[in-house]
């Protein structure tokens, strides 16, 4: 009994001690919930004594404020993420599509894989067609400066517009902001407008040929007869092109998500303009699907396919085999130039068509992309096609690159023949003034 009498008393003893412990808990956090209590009606006080001052110093301070609700005292985040996009500044935050290696990343890759291909055989390309056309005392005529014009084009579209196309898709960011968004459509059409009136200019220049007394199919031309066509082509192509620099207008975006921006270009004529370049601008907006459709793709194809008729037509009445046969080459070159550029600019003529009268629900920042990519190849693969259908150009081509190889293996067996062929005959010229060798090719 007296056991079982000290273990109960021992425990009632215990729960006494616990239950003081916790009535002396609840006194310490019922002070300091009284004291942070008396310190924020402190705070408030001071708050409120403060001038109007010290209250429109704190608004317009660039830290965000935080708007509480007058029912439940929470901030409202509906007002907050208002306020934080109308912001005039956002962060230069990029979106990486390279990484991490995933689903998603592979269309970046792909993308980045094919435009580097487009970009080193257009910009080789071109180039050599360029020099080739320069250096060669046989092509001062006006087909050889039409198609060292097109290439001229074809090099600075890829040149510049290309990056930035490429820097979009991967970044969802404009490279140079505005500029860009109106100066490279103002390129891309130039460039349909240059390639269009060179092939229109090619035909005639064929239809003259065959129809002149002359019996060199490319002959010699003066330099002001030539500057003079090629300066019709480009500056009617560049005057022509001149509404895409007024339509064109940057749009930004903040993604809900990842609060990154995404900028994109869209066809709104901005308000701020004059009233007539307004007007004329909208006009240009609305008739835009069918003067493309007209202008720089059945005009062309027309216009090629007629004078391709006409000039094997007269060329098959020819006596001359030799003469007839080197027309004859020539006009099919008009005619491939013509059929790989219809083939890269029929996809932007059908994406145009199914967006205005389908209902179609069609990605069109993809489709915008397929058919600018279709145009970057056009002026990587008409290089090439003249590189490899045109006998002179080629020639050339393979003369300059066999040059280039030769004098890099033997640096120093070239020198040591000229010095001892210098000394064996001094006074005899290597060659005559109406070799052939002179004509084609390029200096190297």
């Amino acid at each position: 009994m007296k056991l079982s009498r000290v273990l109960l008393d021992s425990f009632l003893f215990l729960l006494f001690l616990q239950f003081t412990n916790i009535r002396s808990s609840d006194g310490n956090e019922g002070s300091r919930h009284s004291t942070a209590v008396h310190e924020a009606a402190k705070a408030r006080v001071r708050r409120g004594s403060q001038g109007e001052g010290t209250k429109k110093d704190a608004a317009n301070s660039g830290y965000p404020r935080l708007i509480h609700s007058p029912t439940t005292g929470l901030p409202d985040v509906n007002r907050i993420q208002n306020d934080s996009s109308q912001s005039p500044t956002w962060g230069p935050k990029l979106k990486n599509s390279l990484y991490p290696l995933s689903e998603n990343s592979l269309s970046a890759y792909g993308v980045l894989l094919l435009s580097l291909v487009v970009f080193a055989v257009g910009i080789v390309g071109n180039l050599s067609i360029m020099c080739i056309v320069w250096h060669s005392m046989s092509m001062k005529s006006a087909w050889d400066s039409i198609l060292a014009g097109v290439a001229l084009w074809d090099f600075l579209l890829l040149f510049f517009c290309l990056p930035v196309v490429v820097f979009q898709e991967i970044t969802h960011r404009r490279l140079l902001g505005v500029l860009s968004c109106r100066i490279v459509p103002f390129m891309e059409v130039s460039s349909l407008g240059v390639t269009t009136f060179s092939l229109c200019a090619l035909g005639i220049d064929r239809f003259q040929s065959i129809t002149s007394s002359q019996l060199t199919p490319r002959p010699v031309e003066q330099c002001q007869s030539i500057l003079g066509k090629v300066s019709v082509i480009w500056i009617g192509s560049l005057t022509l092109a001149l509404p895409e620099i007024l339509l064109w207008q940057l749009n930004q975006e903040r993604s809900p998500v990842s609060g990154l921006i995404s900028d994109s270009c869209v066809m709104h004529p901005s308000p701020d303009q004059l009233e007539v370049l307004h007007s004329l601008v909208l006009t240009y907006k609305h008739a835009r699907m069918w003067w493309f459709l007209g202008c720089y793709f059945c005009l062309p194809l027309l216009f090629t396919m007629t004078s391709l008729l006409v000039t094997l037509r007269i060329v098959g009445n020819t006596k001359n085999m030799k003469n007839s046969q080197c027309q004859r080459q020539l006009s099919w070159i008009v005619a491939g130039l013509a059929i790989v550029y219809g083939v890269c600019i029929l996809p932007e003529n059908i994406t145009n068509i199914l967006v205005a009268y389908t209902n179609l629900d069609l990605p069109e920042n993809l489709l915008t992309l397929i058919t600018q990519f279709f145009l970057f190849l056009k002026s990587a693969v008409t290089p090439v096609l003249l590189l490899c259908v045109s006998k002179p150009l080629g020639q050339a081509f393979l003369d300059c690159c066999c040059c280039c190889c030769d004098d890099e293996s033997k640096p120093g067996a070239e020198h040591n023949a000229e010095e001892n062929s210098a000394k064996m005959e001094p006074l005899n010229p290597p060659y005559s003034v109406n070799d052939s060798s002179l004509q084609l090719g390029t200096p190297c």
